[in-house]
């Protein structure tokens, strides 16, 4: 099952493992998050019925990113609001974080192909503030 860090009401990230299975579908992120996050397993044969999403306006206040690692090694570091190190989580092929909130850094330790997944659009230099870790 998904490792969250933090809280539901409050989650600073969700790690899914490459070994972690689930049935049917499960969600791991809260209702009220701005990204949602879940896995599905299903048999063969099984079908999703033909839908569209439905356009609706929502506010979103934070940008959240998701990744998932397709092949490599990497470490993510988490950060507390003072830029001190919260945790460091390493990935491998297969595995997928979600980053919702605080601080994170990305270094590789083999070569990575990585996707990453978050909400746009990309607002640039606004988007981001670089900081220095604190010990």
């Amino acid at each position: 099952m998904a490792e969250l860090i933090g809280s539901l009401d409050d989650p600073i990230a969700i790690v899914i493992r490459s070994s972690d299975k689930v049935e049917g579908i499960a969600f791991f992120s809260a209702a009220q998050s701005p990204q949602q996050i879940g896995q599905m397993s299903r048999p063969a044969g099984y079908q999703v019925n033909p839908h569209r999403h439905n356009k609706i306006s929502r506010e979103i206040s934070q940008t959240q990113e998701v990744l998932l690692i397709r092949s490599g090694k990497c470490v993510i570091t988490l950060f507390n609001d003072d830029n001190s190190v919260l945790q460091t989580i390493e990935l491998e092929t297969g595995d997928v974080i979600q980053l919702c909130k605080g601080g994170h850094s990305l270094r590789v330790i083999e070569n990575c192909d990585i996707i990453e997944i978050k909400q746009g659009p990309y607002l640039g230099a606004e988007d981001k503030t670089l900081f220095e870790i604190v010990d």
